[in-house]
């Protein structure tokens, strides 16, 4: 047994020093750090730094741009963000998610023979979230005027080198483009050629986008004609967006294109400050954002991972990724059955969800010799003082409660449904992320999606309807907290991060890639925190991901989103003894070259008071720090 933990500890030190070599160099700024998912809207985001922005300044530029290059996402979709604001020194949250539209009811779509909210196209669509989202933190929380900050973007909808990866998703999706008159004008541009999409390095124009733009900008500019306030004027482009012509013409091509969004659905909503959810890991406070995302899941996953010496298994010995994958088992089987909008009823059970106490008895279900394929969901009602209102329900399911173990194990197997290529395509599916911070203590995380390629486009207004709605279910049974409703936000993946140290800023992180979001978050903090990685060798470090729970995106068919107990990712260089021990302990391996991200994330240093970037050597990412 000896000999086994010291051969685990010295493959730790193995595999520890071969992440010190990262692909990319980290990054260093005394004044200011920008990082996002494209070298030209981290560009924005340096710019405005320069015009003296602050980090919220310089986080709408960079989600501004990203939207009008179309970086996995659109101005349709939604925006979750975290801010730190120095003044109060306290963790904002914003909720900019978009909602369920009049009419989208889980009988609407069981009539259409859905099983789910459809994937793509103007019935897959939420209410637009990013515009109101932007403006709300910008006039809030920023200092420049929104001409200023969307200057960059502006420039761009007028015309930019479009990239090989952009390009080349616009000619995988054309067909499917093809079916919305509005985005086969924008994205087909050489229409009844070979290729129809752009090409790499020819300048992409979107006129369209460019006059909403510039609406918006000209309601700033008549407001503050009449003499209204910086932050007064900043709103009447978001009353014009969400009120004005914008929203009629947005409503016009949404339902000519067979969508459910009504001017009253734009006018009701708005974007929501929140309290956000915290738990302390061994001295460092971590926040989330509430329940409406995926976020608890890594709170969970860390409450329970305390009760365990992480740092002596080694970082990614057999011990260790046993451990870390039970621990994200067990919270998953907790976000799949609980999670939901807090602002329609029912309440969901948080208090018990991330308690201490419930967390660690979670931590004693881990097996140490093998993989728990009947994880479910546990009982957090008695860590509030209440009686579970869905015993019923979870047996109705197919779950039995084990009293011994307090846990609901699910009585079918749950091996087969869509095959490993396909759960894994919808497993990763992405989006970007941005990170900002600036001298004066403001820092901004913020991981928008929605309106990806292949999008459908409302009418020409140039803007990319979500493909939200499809993290919707239409049975309670899988969820009662997350049945579609109108009005109601859907349970999302998307999730950035912030931690605090004695009181101040520590890590700021995120990530893209739907439900492996909360995975690679929490390997990234504890490759920081137990194994003392900096945050470029953290982004670039091999993770695992765990395929056992329900995917959140894709596939209409219940089947198609069904966990694979057991299915494990690991890196093409993990050593042949973990293998070995993995699948001794009922593992199903595959492997990829790259299983790290792509992860964004600024230190904050303050023996030196400088900043630390990380940037993803995943894809396009990029960061710039002065």
């Amino acid at each position: 047994m000896r000999k086994l933990l010291t051969l685990y500890l010295l493959l730790g030190a193995i595999l520890a020093a071969q992440a010190q070599q990262t692909q990319k160099p980290v990054l260093h700024g005394k004044n200011w750090m920008a990082i996002t998912g494209k070298p030209l809207a981290a560009t924005a985001g340096a710019m405005t730094f320069q015009k003296g922005g602050n980090a919220v300044d310089a986080a709408c530029a960079m989600l501004a741009a990203t939207c009008t290059m179309w970086d996995v996402l659109s101005w349709g979709g939604e925006t979750q963000a975290l801010l730190y604001n120095p003044k109060t020194k306290k963790v904002i949250a914003i909720n900019a998610m978009g909602v369920a539209p009049t009419g989208a009811t889980p009988e609407f779509f069981k009539s259409k023979g859905y099983n789910f909210p459809p994937e793509y196209g103007p019935l897959a669509a939420t209410t637009p979230g990013t515009p109101g989202g932007l403006l709300h933190m910008l006039a809030n929380y920023g200092t420049l005027s929104l001409e200023e900050v969307l200057a960059p973007a502006m420039e761009l909808a007028a015309g930019y080198p479009i990239e090989a990866q952009t390009a080349n998703s616009i000619e995988r999706g054309k067909e499917r483009i093809k079916q919305w008159p509005y985005s086969k004008k924008v994205f087909l541009t050489h229409l009844g050629e070979e290729r129809e999409a752009p090409e790499a390095g020819e300048i992409f124009v979107q006129q369209d986008l460019l006059q909403t733009l510039t609406k918006l900008v000209e309601a700033e500019r008549a407001a503050l004609k009449k003499g209204k306030s910086r932050k007064e004027a900043i709103m009447a482009a978001y009353d014009r967006f969400y009120k004005g012509d914008i929203a009629k013409e947005f409503v016009r091509g949404s339902k000519e294109q067979g969508g459910l969004i009504t001017m009253k659905d734009l006018a009701n909503w708005k974007p929501l400050e929140e309290e956000p959810l915290v738990v302390n890991y061994k001295g460092i406070d971590v926040y989330k954002l509430q329940q409406w995302t995926q976020g608890p899941s890594l709170l969970q996953a860390l409450n329970i991972l305390e009760n365990f010496d992480l740092k002596s298994m080694g970082y990614n010995s057999s011990r260790y990724i046993h451990t870390v994958y039970q621990s994200m088992s067990l919270a998953f089987a907790d976000r799949d059955f609980y999670y939901g909008d807090p602002y329609v009823a029912p309440q969901e059970p948080m208090k018990g969800l991330l308690s201490k106490d419930y967390a660690r008895q979670r931590a004693a279900l881990i097996h140490y010799e093998k993989n728990d394929a009947k994880i479910g969901p546990g009982d957090p009602y008695p860590f509030e003082g209440k009686k579970n209102p869905y015993l019923k329900l979870l047996k109705e399911r197919g779950f039995e409660f084990d009293t011994t173990r307090r846990n609901f194990a699910p009585t079918h197997d749950l091996r087969n449904g869509s095959s490993m290529v396909e759960y894994q395509d919808r497993l990763w599916r992405g989006t970007t992320t941005i990170e900002a911070a600036d001298k004066e203590g403001w820092v901004v995380s913020i991981t928008p999606s929605g309106g990806w390629l292949p999008a459908c486009i409302a009418g020409n207004t140039g803007i990319g309807m979500s493909q939200r709605m499809q993290s919707f279910v239409l049975d309670e049974q899988l969820n009662p907290f997350n049945v579609v409703e109108p009005g109601k936000r859907p349970r999302v993946t998307l999730t950035p991060s912030m931690a605090l140290k004695d009181g101040k800023p520590f890590l700021s992180f995120a990530v893209q890639g739907g439900d492996t979001q909360e995975q690679n978050l929490l390997q990234f903090f504890l490759n920081v925190v137990e194994f003392g990685m900096n945050v470029q060798q953290a982004a670039e470090a091999a993770n695992f991901n765990t395929n056992q729970l329900w995917l959140s995106l894709g596939g209409s068919k219940t089947e198609d989103r069904q966990p694979k107990p057991g299915h494990i990712l690991l890196h093409d260089s993990t050593p042949e003894e973990v293998r070995e021990q993995l699948k001794k302990m009922g593992y199903t391996l595959d492997f990829d070259d790259r299983t790290s991200g792509p992860i964004n994330a600024i230190y904050f240093d303050w023996k030196h008071n400088s900043l630390w970037g990380g940037s993803s050597n995943h894809g396009e990412d990029y960061g710039i720090g002065w």
